[in-house]
């Protein structure tokens, strides 16, 4: 076993809390400062392939960045002009659209609002119903109490009203004059100062975002050295890991993310545009931009837009048939391209993409929603290369946090067999039975026996932990759990292991041999068990993986060694015997005289030892053999292959 963490000291603790507060704070203090460097730097990446390609053609450093961020620039410009122009079109037309609009409202109004407000009434209606006999009643023959209400029986009469005429009310000093306020025409100077002023503040940032990425750009190598010298310090191999993974990382992301999203435009252009939806290149290019914010920005452009076909169509089927397309090319984009692309590359579950959004766009705003993405797979890359920040790639990363098998062994002590069914289904899927139990079983049983010796498993996680394996490799043979829905189960689990527990379900439904007992010469294949837990199931197990290949396998006991076969059966039957021994153990002190025994009852028969590790395999351990064996196996798949390589050569004689 690894040794465990260190446990960190109180104090390193705090200092690590107050390190991340202040970092938070700085965030968010300098987020003047620091937005439109980190626009810059991610820009410079984008830009970087391109910067390449045109000094290999010969424009120099200068040149390239130059024209890299001048196209750059253009084609910003040209989106936001199309995105304004056809804004300020559509602007114009919604006066044509009014009364569809209307009509729609009209109709939505009915069908919530006042169904609403009828439930509503119906509701008091009969609440009211309800409370009425809970007053209290008046006695025969009492005098109503007087309420001053002007009915019989108490109060004053109620006075009689005089109407008052119109000039008498025009004249009352107390009337209020209304009173209209108009604002003074503007002048086209002050008209033109309130545009800049609006357009001020994203102009100043756009404008030191292109400075800025211009200087990363041509001093590009010289920040990454300084970088390097300040972070690296004497691991230059380390930091130079880091930023290479980074980059390439980041690069291929922003590319490939801004090639799909041109192509989710031009495809939703086409597609709006053949289904008669005006001003398609408008949403085209919203969903195109839109695209950067991660799983929300498309759909803000497809709500827009079936605005708009709820207000040029009087029915529904232009919002259905828009609502559709873009619910259609966002799963093809989604699920098919982006995956072939970056998919595999970024390295963030999609859990850190969409926390990692929230948070950045706690602290940076709409900028940080769009740069969330890029800055949380930054953090992951580090936390993969920087031994400290570990915990960022086991928080944010896409690899799993346990491997198969630990992960076996945790949903084993939960008694979790269905989702391990299932997961084992999808490992079988493109891997054998033998490497699911190299793989996966035998190290999540190995990681049971460790804690069972060590006696920090009660005796009902054992008990749960043989009904999941049973579950689940009853379920992958194939096999009717008969047992498992007994109500005496749980007994029988109790004195019995899993492997000889498997073998008894197997016998109840082929007998009690296993199979007939007159074979042909040479065709039986025995597992024999010296006798632990996990030989029972390593033997039970390796039993199942040699009937998947059409072979007939049994498993057998030393005691069932010493029994004295029924006089039908076939003599020289066996041809070849697995001695499995799982685990070093007392067991496996006794597998000489257990090749010995094999010998005497199948002297002709192939011996093979199979010998598994313990629960961690040391670089200089060698793993040991069975004296008297004729071959030696360390897995299943060995064992597997060296009964392949048998049966072909005896084919062959």
């Amino acid at each position: 076993m690894s040794a465990a963490a260190p446990t960190p000291e109180p104090r390193d603790r705090a200092l690590g809390i107050i390190a991340a507060g202040t970092i938070l704070a700085v965030l968010y203090l300098a987020r003047e400062v620091l937005v439109p460097i980190t626009l810059a730097v991610i820009l410079s990446l984008l830009l970087s392939p391109l910067v390449r390609a045109l000094r290999r053609l010969g424009l120099g450093t200068t040149g390239s960045v130059i024209a890299a961020v001048l196209a750059l620039t253009l084609a910003c410009g040209a989106v936001a002009g199309v995105i304004g122009v056809q804004a300020a079109r559509m602007a114009k037309s919604i006066p044509q659209y009014e009364r569809t609009l209307r009509h729609k409202f009209e109709k939505l109004n009915q069908l919530t609002v006042d169904r609403l407000a009828a439930f509503t009434s119906q509701t008091e209606r009969i609440i009211g119903e309800r409370a009425e006999p809970s007053t209290a009643a008046i006695p025969p023959g009492a005098a109503p109490v007087p309420d001053g209400s002007g009915a019989p029986g108490g109060g004053a009469p109620p006075a009689p009203t005089v109407p008052l005429a119109p000039s008498a009310l025009q004249g009352s000093p107390n009337t209020p004059i209304p009173v209209e306020l108009h604002q003074a025409a503007l002048s086209p100077l002050q008209v033109a100062q309130r545009i800049f002023a609006s357009l001020w503040v994203p102009l100043e940032t756009a404008g030191i975002v292109l400075v800025v990425l211009i200087f990363v750009l041509l001093e590009r190598e010289s920040v990454r050295d300084r970088f390097i010298r300040i972070a690296g310090g004497s691991d230059l191999r380390a930091t130079t890991l880091v930023l290479n993974d980074a980059g390439e990382r980041l690069s291929r992301f922003f590319v490939s993310q801004f090639a799909v999203n041109l192509g989710v435009g031009l495809v939703l252009w086409l597609g709006l545009a053949l289904i008669g939806l005006p001003h398609a290149t408008l949403w085209a290019a919203l969903a195109a931009v839109l695209r950067f914010v991660p799983y929300v920005g498309v759909w803000i452009a497809a709500l827009f837009a079936a605005m708009l076909a709820a207000a040029v169509d009087p029915g529904w089927s232009l919002v259905i048939v828009t609502m559709c397309l873009f619910a259609g090319v966002e799963l093809i984009a989604g699920q098919l391209v982006e995956p072939q692309l970056y998919g595999h590359t970024t390295g963030l579950s999609p859990l850190s993409v969409v926390v990692a959004a929230i948070f950045w766009s706690w602290l940076w705003g709409p900028v940080g929603l769009v740069v969330s993405t890029p800055l949380t797979l930054c953090l992951v890359v580090a936390g993969r290369h920087v031994r400290a920040l570990s915990l960022l790639d086991v928080l944010l990363g896409d690899t799993q946090a346990l491997t198969m098998s630990e992960r076996f062994y945790q949903r084993a002590l939960s008694a979790d067999a269905d989702e391990l069914i299932a997961s084992a289904r999808a490992y079988l899927k493109h891997n054998s039975l033998a490497e699911y139990g190299d793989f996966v079983l035998m190290p999540a049983l190995r990681l049971a026996i460790f804690d069972l010796e060590r006696r920090t498993i009660t005796s009902d996680q054992q008990i749960k932990v043989r009904k999941t394996v049973v579950a689940v490799i009853g379920a992958l043979d194939g096999a009717q759990r008969r047992l498992a829905r007994r109500r005496d189960a749980v007994s029988v689990l109790d004195q019995m292991s899993a492997g000889r527990l498997l073998r008894q379900e197997r016998e109840r439904l082929i007998g009690r041999w296993q199979g007939p007992l007159t074979v042909p010469q040479g065709s039986v294949i025995i597992c024999l068990s010296l006798g632990s837990i996990l030989d029972d199931l390593a033997a039970e197990l390796l039993v199942r993986a040699l009937r998947e290949k059409q072979l007939d396998a049994r498993h057998l006991s030393l005691e069932d060694l010493r029994q004295t076969l029924p006089p039908e059966a076939t003599a020289g039957g066996v041809s070849l015997v697995y001695l499995m021994s799982a685990a070093p153990g007392e067991q496996r002190k006794g597998a000489e005289a257990a090749a010995g025994q094999v010998r005497q009852r199948f002297p002709g028969a192939y011996l093979i030892g199979v010998v598994m590790p313990g629960l961690i395999l040391q670089p200089e351990l060698t793993i040991d053999t069975i004296r008297g064996a004729d071959a030696s196996a360390a897995s299943f798949v060995e064992a597997m292959q060296i009964c392949r390589d048998w049966l072909e050569e005896r084919s062959k004689s």
